[in-house]
């Protein structure tokens, strides 16, 4: 049994539950907070971090690495192209909106979302240049034809529709605007699009239903 440790309100954890939804595995979820560092929790996933998952063969941490474990063990339906090249292509989608748009719009999460105290000047001028340029680099890679790689759901999708929408919304609560939008990165009728599958349903109903809980 599959078992999806952490908890529905994080990005990269309905990152990984959109990928077992969308392949219809059989999976149990454990609700597990980095702030619960216990010696289990360090077995599974040494930095505390979620989400991680637990196999039959042990447990496994960081979200892209969970999600290659899956394509492999679980090929059917493809969530990566059988093509290299094509499938090298939903990895370097994956990338850019992982590590270059929402680690870097993370920096104001504190204050768009959290209630907390606005960066300096100079600190959100850093992160809008920074943000600005990714976008624009993003921008020339990704697809939207109709999914974020091409003509079908892959692996960069269940990134997308998890994390585009947080960077418009911290962008817009912390620099004055949704700088997805501003930078000619329509992506809302895209996730509208996701949103009206029966995976992303269940992932943003348990995701209220877990803010709700808060």
């Amino acid at each position: 049994m599959l078992i999806l440790c952490g908890f529905p309100v994080s990005n990269y954890y309905n990152k990984v539950k959109l990928a077992l939804l969308e392949k219809e595995l059989v999976f149990q979820e454990e609700y597990v907070t980095p702030r619960n560092k216990d010696e289990a929790m360090l077995e599974a996933s040494p930095l505390g971090k979620i989400p991680f998952l637990r196999t039959p063969q042990g447990a496994l941490c960081e979200s892209q690495a969970i999600l290659e474990y899956i394509e492999a063990a679980h090929p059917q339906p493809a969530l990566m192209p059988s093509d290299a090249f094509a499938a090298a292509k939903v990895r370097e989608l994956t990338t850019f909106i992982d590590w270059h748009l929402e680690i870097v719009v993370r920096q104001l999460y504190a204050h768009a979302f959290f209630g907390g105290a606005v960066l300096h000047d100079n600190e959100l001028a850093r992160i809008r240049k920074q943000l600005e340029t990714h976008i624009a680099a993003f921008k020339r890679i990704a697809k939207f034809s109709p999914f974020v790689a091409g003509d079908t759901f892959t692996q960069a999708d269940c990134s997308a529709f998890v994390s585009l929408p947080l960077v418009g919304m911290a962008s817009k609560a912390s620099l004055g605007e949704d700088l997805l939008l501003t930078g000619g990165v329509d992506y809302k009728p895209y996730v509208k699009m996701i949103g009206e599958r029966a995976s992303a349903q269940k992932v943003v109903a348990d995701r209220k239903a877990a803010q709700i809980a808060q």
